[in-house]
C-alpha cells in the first residue's frame, strides 16, 4: 500500500496512466491511455493569484429553509452589506433572509421568490393553483439523490415536475439581479459585471456532484460565465461560520455556559434559559435594524483566549443540514487548518416539520394528508407556515401548549373526505398530547412539542459526541453553535447539557447570518482555510506490472506480450488525507492512437483507505476526466511518436480543480472533471 501522507505526484512505482473498464481485463474504447513513464518531483506549488481584482464580493447563502445574500466592496473590506428587508413576513420574526420558496407560472417563467412567492400563492384560487409550480425547500432534493445529474428533476407542491437545474438557476437569477441593483446604487464607480465575485455556500457533507450542480446552475443563471469559472466560489457552510468566527467580539457571542451557570442556576433550569434566550433574541432584533455590519480586521477578542494549536468545532443546524467542521486556528496570522473531515448529515429543523407531518398523518390518515396537499396546496403551505411560527417559540419547560391554526378549508375538506369532523378524529386518534380548541386549533402540549423535536436533536447530539470521540477532535475548547436551527432553544438547551461540562459553547449573535457573512469574508480571502481534510479516497484505474501470487489471475492482461494488472487503484488522494492550499496531484497522459483528439478517465472514489481495485466493494465511478487535445502544429517537432500530457490536479479547494498542459508545445489543454455524467 504506498504511503498516502504526502500526495503522490507521479502515478508511482511501475503504475502506468492505462484504464481498464470494471471488471474486465481488456481495454476498450473508454481506456485510451497508453502506459508513459510518471513525471518526477513531487512539489506544492505556489497557489496562483487571481489575473484580475475584483471590486466587490457577493455572497449568496442558499439554504433550505431560507436564503439571502450580503456583499462587501474589497476596498472596504471591514463592511458587510446585507441584503435589503424583504417584502411580507412573519409576525414576530425578525427576517434579514427570505424563505427558499420560487413561484413559477404554468408556463414554467418565473413569477416570484421569497415571501412573495409564497403570498402569491396562497392568494391564487385554489383550482387556478393547481396548475401553478411552487417550490418549497427543493435544496434538500440535491443532497439525498444519489445519481444527480443535468436532469434530475424537482417536484412542485402540486406534483407537477421539472428538470431541478432550471429551478436552482431561477432562484440564483433572482438573487443576482437583485444583489446588483444593490451593488450598483452603493458604489461610486462604474462596476462591470466581471467586477464581481460571487460566492455561493453549500454544506460541507455534499460531494463533488453536488457542489458541480451548484456550480452549473450559477453559470445557466448568468452569474459567471464558464469561461471564467475563478469568477465562482464555492463555500462550505461551516467553513464560511468558522471564518466569521474568528473576527467575533467578546460582546457579539452568546456564551450559553456561562449564563446558565449563573446565580447559582443549574444548567438544565429552563427559567433561566428562557430569559437568556429573550435577552439575546432582543440584542440580535437590536443588531438587525442596521444593514452593515462592521468586522475586525484581525482576529476578534475572543481569539485572544486561544493559544496556538487550540481545537473548537463548529456545529451548523440548518433547515436541511446539519454541517460539522473540526478547525485549528494558527496563529499569528489567523489562518485555519481542518483537523477532521467534514462530517453530519439530513438532521437539520426540516426534520421536526417532519415528525409534525407524520403526526398528522397520524391523526387524520395518511390518505387524507395525500390528497390534501394535492387538491389544497396554497392552505397546506397556510398550515405549514402555522407550524414554522409556533415551532421558533418552543421552550424547554414550556408549561402551557401551544396552539396551531388549522385552515377552514382543512376542516371543511376533511369533514367532505371522511365524513366527520376533526375534532372526532382527534378523539378516536387516542392521541392525547395533541388536544383540540373549539377556536378552530390543534393545542400541542408541551410533550407533543418535545416528541416533534426529540428525534431531530438527538440525531444531531449523537453526531456530535461521536465526533468528540475521534482522537483529532479530543480537547477541543469552544463548540460555535451556528444556522438558523441553532436559534431554537430547543437545541441549545440540549447541547448545552450534553456538552457544556467539557467545552464553551459559543452562540454568535447574529447566529442566522453568520454563515452569509462568512461566505462574504471567504471570498475576499480565500486562502484562509490553509488545510482541508479529503472527504474521500479518489483515484483512476491503472495496468501495473503483473506479478505472479500478489495479484489474481482474473486481473491477468497480456499486451504486446507483457504481462499487466488491471483495474488497479492509483489514487490521486485518501479519505481524511490533509491537504494544503498549492499542493498538487501530477499525472502524464499519452493517447493510444496517433491524431486522437480527445481523452477520457474514469474517476473512482470510495470512503476507505483499504481498497487496491477499482472493483471493490464500495469503490464507484464518480466522475470523469477529458483531456481536449489541439492538432499538431507544423511548427510543433518531429517528435510525433509520443505525446505527454501533464495534469494537474488540486484537491486543497472546496472543489476539485485540473488543469493541463502539452508538454511539448507547453499549451494549455483543455481538461475538465465531471461528476454528473454517470
Amino acid at each position: 500500500m504506498p504511503n498516502m501522507n504526502n500526495l503522490q505526484t507521479g502515478a508511482g512505482g511501475d503504475g502506468l496512466a492505462a484504464l481498464s473498464p470494471p471488471c474486465s481485463p481488456s481495454l476498450g474504447d473508454s481506456c485510451s491511455i497508453a502506459p508513459l513513464t510518471p513525471s518526477p518531483s513531487p512539489r506544492a506549488d505556489p497557489r496562483p493569484r487571481c489575473t484580475r481584482a475584483f471590486s466587490v464580493v457577493v455572497a449568496i447563502d442558499f439554504g433550505t429553509t431560507s436564503s439571502g445574500y450580503a456583499f462587501s466592496f474589497t476596498q472596504d473590506p471591514e463592511a458587510i452589506h446585507m441584503m435589503r428587508r424583504w417584502e411580507g413576513g412573519d409576525p414576530g420574526v425578525a427576517n434579514q433572509k427570505s424563505p427558499t420558496c420560487l413561484l413559477l407560472t404554468p408556463e414554467q417563467r418565473f413569477h416570484s421568490f421569497g415571501f412573495a412567492a409564497r403570498d402569491s400563492y396562497h392568494d391564487l384560487d385554489p383550482e387556478e393553483a393547481r396548475h401553478w409550480l411552487y417550490f418549497d425547500k427543493f435544496k434538500m432534493k440535491i443532497h439525498s439523490t444519489t445519481d444527480l445529474t443535468m436532469e434530475t428533476e424537482l417536484e412542485a407542491v402540486n406534483s407537477r415536475r421539472m428538470r431541478a437545474i432550471d429551478v436552482f438557476a431561477h432562484a440564483l437569477r433572482f438573487f443576482r439581479e437583485h444583489a446588483l441593483k444593490e451593488v450598483k446604487e452603493q458604489s461610486s464607480a462604474m462596476l462591470e459585471t466581471d467586477d464581481v465575485r460571487w460566492v455561493i455556500t453549500v454544506p460541507a457533507v455534499w460531494r463533488q456532484p453536488a457542489k458541480q450542480f451548484m456550480r452549473e446552475a450559477a453559470y445557466l443563471a448568468g452569474l459567471v460565465s464558464p469561461e471564467a469559472p475563478e469568477q465562482l466560489l464555492i463555500a462550505l457552510e461551516p467553513e464560511a461560520a468558522s471564518i466569521y468566527c474568528r473576527k467575533l467580539r467578546l460582546h457579539q457571542v452568546i456564551d450559553l455556559s456561562s449564563r446558565l451557570m449563573a446565580n447559582g442556576f443549574e444548567l438544565d433550569s429552563p427559567r433561566l434559559f428562557d430569559s437568556s434566550f429573550r435577552q439575546s433574541r432582543e440584542q440580535l432584533r437590536r443588531a438587525r435594524h442596521s444593514r452593515t455590519f462592521l468586522v475586525e480586521s484581525g482576529t476578534g477578542e475572543l481569539w485572544a483566549e486561544m493559544q496556538t494549536g487550540d481545537r473548537y468545532i463548529v456545529v451548523d443546524c440548518g433547515g436541511g443540514t446539519v454541517d460539522l467542521t473540526v478547525h485549528q486556528i494558527e496563529q499569528p496570522q489567523g489562518t485555519l487548518k481542518e483537523l477532521y473531515k467534514a462530517s453530519g448529515g439530513p438532521f437539520g429543523a426540516v426534520g421536526v416539520d417532519l415528525a409534525f407531518e407524520a403526526m398528522l398523518c397520524k391523526i387524520f390518515g395518511a390518505d387524507f394528508i395525500e390528497s390534501f396537499k394535492a387538491k389544497r396546496p396554497a392552505a397546506w403551505v397556510d398550515l405549514t407556515i402555522a407550524f414554522e411560527a409556533r415551532k421558533r417559540t418552543a421552550m424547554p419547560g414550556r408549561a402551557s401548549a401551544l396552539n396551531i391554526s388549522l385552515p377552514f378549508s382543512f376542516i371543511d375538506f376533511y369533514k367532505q373526505h371522511r365524513g366527520h369532523s376533526v375534532e372526532t378524529a382527534l378523539r378516536k386518534s387516542n392521541m392525547n398530547i395533541v388536544k383540540w380548541s373549539s377556536q378552530g386549533m390543534l393545542r400541542l402540549t408541551p410533550e407533543a412539542m418535545n416528541e416533534l423535536f426529540q428525534p431531530t436533536i438527538s440525531q444531531i447530539i449523537q453526531h456530535i459526541a461521536d465526533l468528540m470521540q475521534k482522537p483529532e477532535v479530543r480537547g477541543v475548547r469552544f463548540l460555535f453553535l451556528v444556522g438558523g436551527f441553532a436559534e431554537s432553544p430547543m437545541l441549545q438547551h440540549a447541547v448545552q447539557s450534553a456538552f457544556g461540562r467539557g467545552c464553551r459553547i459559543i452562540i454568535p449573535q447574529d447566529v442566522g447570518l453568520t454563515i452569509l457573512k462568512g461566505a462574504v469574508l471567504f471570498g475576499l480571502d480565500p486562502t484562509v482555510v490553509r488545510v482541508r481534510r479529503c472527504p474521500l479516497t479518489y483515484g483512476v484505474g491503472v495496468l501495473n506490472r503483473f506479478v505472479e501470487g500478489k495479484h489474481p489471475r482474473e486481473k491477468l492482461l497480456v499486451k504486446e506480450g507483457r504481462e499487466w494488472c488491471t483495474d488497479v487503484l492509483d489514487r490521486f488522494v485518501s479519505v481524511d488525507q490533509s491537504v494544503a492550499l498549492g499542493e498538487v496531484v501530477r499525472r502524464s497522459y499519452t493517447p493510444a492512437r496517433p491524431g486522437q483528439r480527445k481523452i477520457i478517465i474514469n474517476i473512482y472514489c470510495c470512503s476507505s483507505d483499504d481498497v487496491v481495485y477499482i472493483t471493490d466493494p464500495g469503490v464507484r465511478k464518480c466522475g470523469t476526466i477529458t483531456l481536449d487535445l489541439p492538432e499538431w502544429q507544423p511548427g510543433d517537432g518531429g517528435r510525433r511518436g509520443r505525446r505527454e500530457i501533464r495534469a494537474t490536479m488540486q484537491f486543497g479547494d472546496t472543489e476539485i480543480k485540473m488543469t493541463a498542459v502539452d508538454v511539448l508545445t507547453s499549451r494549455s489543454v483543455r481538461a475538465a472533471i465531471d461528476f454528473l455524467s454517470n
